[in-house]
């Protein structure tokens, strides 16, 4: 299934676009660091599609992508402190999207879904152990009259040392996880659409982590040192490449 499918939440949601404008616990834009990272984007020049996309690839670039970033403080989920620790993992950066573009004025809701992800290093695959990533972050914006998927998560220089084309965004066409990286082998596959949420569902995304991915929390809960750009780079320089699942 892919995010594009049509999906019902468990806990029906308004569609309305006016609903997704305020502040919430986790998409604090009001905070002085969110403000800040959207005053240094521009995030108030231009037409709300402009402001969408410019403020898309200040999160995809400018925050580095990082799944060793999974904690379970809650606090760990706003967008204030992932401006403030500078990375995250894709829910941390979808959900950071989804408030700099609230604060721009541009309705906008974090989504989930499951992935099977073809691309990771060696110590990502070993503590995560399974087959899927459960709650990938994506989010929607409402720009031109409907809603609209976008993807800031994987930055270009780590996409570089992935070969993975770098995933773009015009505002008008979703923008998801492309099926095959620059090689042609398979990167990403949507096997399960969780919805939208008006917040961030931090006890919900928690709890079904730490049921699956035990041993992801046991090594790393407490590992701020854990770099995962870095450690792809150093994979990539001794294998001559990237392991990824076979299909």
């Amino acid at each position: 299934m892919s995010p594009t499918s049509a999906h019902t939440p468990a806990t029906a949601l308004s569609d309305a676009p006016e609903d997704y404008l305020a502040p919430t616990r986790y998409l604090d834009y009001e905070h002085p660091a969110v403000r800040a990272f959207s005053a240094a984007h521009d995030g108030s020049r231009g037409t709300a599609l402009e402001r969408a996309v410019r403020l898309y690839y200040a999160v995809r670039d400018a925050i580095r992508y990082d799944p060793y970033r999974i904690r379970t403080r809650p606090d760990t989920y706003r967008a204030s402190y992932v401006v403030e620790q500078g990375r995250g993992y894709c829910g941390q950066k979808a959900a950071l999207y989804a408030a700099v573009c609230r604060g721009a004025g541009i309705p906008a809701r974090p989504g989930y879904a499951d992935v099977r992800n073809h691309l990771a290093t060696e110590r990502l695959l070993r503590l995560m152990d399974v087959e899927d990533f459960i709650y990938h972050g994506y989010t929607e914006v409402w720009l031109e009259g409907r809603w609209v998927k976008a993807t800031p998560v994987f930055n270009i220089s780590l996409c570089e040392k992935f070969h993975v084309l770098p995933l773009d965004f015009d505002g008008r066409t979703d923008s998801l996880f492309q099926p095959f990286d620059a090689r042609g082998r398979r990167h990403m596959e949507y096997v399960r659409d969780r919805g939208v949420r008006a917040d961030v569902p931090v006890e919900e995304i928690t709890a079904a982590m730490l049921a699956a991915y035990p041993s992801y929390f046991a090594e790393l809960e407490h590992d701020a040192g854990a770099d995962f750009e870095a450690e792809a780079a150093a994979q990539g320089e001794t294998s001559g490449g990237h392991r990824g699942r076979e299909a």
